[in-house]
């Protein structure tokens, strides 16, 4: 039983195709949905991708999340489903209200390409193969990843940045989950570290574990 992904797809998108490869070859059956679509196919998980939708402007993610597609995303993880944000994914769902805080600019007002290490802390219910204190290594490619949580919400970490923090992020979070642990949104790409040509694969095991996540939820529905 294959679990069944659906990767949105944005203007400025450029890591939609990525990830629905990747997400392909660790054996998902992987649907493109795309930015104006009302209604969304059967799924069973939302990968919400890196790039830049609509061109970052006003801030990253602020414009996408206002597509139209987002008002059945909103409703699929109200149904306690699968959703995950990668970099300008994690931005969208800050945006949307899915995850608290905000991402801003980096520190040092740069766009950082390069690999880091983070540590699994507490990933939602993407556990299947990510237990806390597991270290991957993923690269980040952003502009504007510095977390900042929201004053009024203590936010619910799921990775931190290990020895290198790359953007300035607040207490090293590179990535965070909702309170009912079925939204995650992190900067890093595991999309970039599933084939061992790019030099790890620590993506893969984050991708399945979303994937598990995702079959879950199919039981339980």
């Amino acid at each position: 039983m294959s679990a069944r992904v659906g990767v949105l797809m944005f203007p400025g998108s450029l890591d939609d195709r990525d990830l629905g490869r990747s997400f392909g070859l660790l054996g998902a059956d992987v649907r493109m949905v795309w930015h104006k679509d009302t209604r969304l196919p059967e799924l069973d998980g939302i990968a919400a991708p890196g790039g830049f939708s609509y061109g970052d402007y006003l801030r990253a993610g602020a414009m996408a999340r206002f597509s139209p597609v987002m008002r059945a995303v909103l409703d699929f993880a109200a149904s306690g489903r699968p959703v995950l944000g990668v970099c300008n994914g994690f931005q969208i769902l800050c945006e949307a209200g899915l995850l608290p805080g905000a991402l801003v600019r980096n520190r040092d007002l740069k766009f950082v390409c390069q690999d880091v290490r983070i540590v699994v802390e507490d990933p939602g219910q993407l556990r299947a193969e990510l237990p806390p204190g597991r270290d991957l290594v993923l690269p980040v490619k952003h502009g504007e990843g510095a977390y900042m949580p929201d004053p009024d919400h203590k936010p619910r970490v799921a990775f931190r940045y290990v020895g290198t923090n790359p953007n300035g992020s607040t207490d090293d979070i590179a990535g965070v989950a909702n309170e009912a642990g079925n939204v995650v949104g992190l900067m890093p790409h595991p999309e970039y570290a599933v084939d061992p040509l790019l030099g790890s694969t620590d993506g893969a095991p984050l991708l399945r574990s979303f994937m598990a996540a995702c079959l879950a939820a199919r039981t339980r529905r």
